[in-house]
């Protein structure tokens, strides 16, 4: 089985810590997000990816290219017709990474459909955006999918809080709770799983094609489109504040996502 990752936006919401680089690119810790998202892929058992680049896109094709370099460390023999030695310090993933230029401009259904090549056949695939973590169970996620038989599942996922929640009686506050979870109705959490063989027809071959809006209001209109609830940790990293809080959580080791 499959994971694709849209990894082609321009992140201009988050301008000033993806100036150089993509979105996708953006360090937790220090690996990339899109790192991140692998993992929690991988520790289900999926190590197969296909990225669909488009903004600075070389970027995450060196990073890949490099990688036993990056995870390393190295031992360089200057001036001596050696090969640098690698020390492993972490086993290796084991992953197969297609990295695909789908277009700097092409949008996210466009994107998918850049792909069938790749994905195109009985197997369902899974499909995330580049800038979000999840504590989400993916072979849970992959049981659902195959228990209603419907092309496409979606994980739906309250909101987080944005400001703190303060419950008052008589101006005297009872409760104040910093940026609790939403209570209120779910959103779209970005972690999909699409029948391999029936999408297709639902994207076309537009490069222009949103996958949120057309594609995806079809499949609902066909009853062809379930949810997932999943009411764990879920974060995007849409701003330079949640880029941040991402990375505060890393850096305290308490980032929830992190399942590996």
């Amino acid at each position: 089985m499959k994971a694709v990752i849209l990894c082609g936006g321009q992140g201009t919401r988050i301008r000033d810590a993806s100036e150089l680089l993509p979105k996708p690119m953006l360090p937790i810790g220090n690996r990339p997000i899109v790192w991140h998202i692998m993992k929690g892929y991988s520790v289900h058992g999926i190590d197969d990816f296909v990225l669909c680049l488009g903004y600075k896109g070389w970027l995450i094709k060196e990073f890949f290219l490099n990688y036993r370099s990056v995870m390393c460390d190295i031992t360089v023999h200057l001036g001596q017709n050696r090969p640098p030695d690698f020390r492993e310090r972490l086993e290796h993933e084991q992953w197969n990474v297609t990295l695909v230029d789908t277009g700097e401009q092409t949008q996210t259904g466009g994107r998918i459909a850049a792909v069938r090549s790749y994905l195109e056949g009985d197997e369902p695939f899974c499909l995330t955006y580049g800038d979000g973590v999840a504590d989400l169970d993916i072979n849970k996620l992959l049981e659902f999918h195959r228990s209603h038989g419907k092309i496409a599942t979606v994980t739906a996922v309250r909101p987080p809080g944005r400001f703190g929640e303060i419950r008052m009686e008589d101006s005297v506050v009872r409760e104040f709770n910093e940026k609790p979870q939403a209570a209120g109705g779910f959103i779209n959490g970005g972690f999909f799983v699409f029948d391999g063989r029936r999408i297709w027809d639902y994207l076309g071959d537009d490069p222009a094609t949103l996958l949120e809006k057309e594609p995806m209001q079809s499949l609902a209109a066909d009853g062809q489109l379930v949810a997932y609830q999943h009411q764990g940790f879920w974060q995007p990293m849409d701003t330079l504040r949640e880029y941040t809080l991402l990375n505060e959580m890393w850096d305290s080791g308490r980032a929830p996502w992190r399942s590996w």
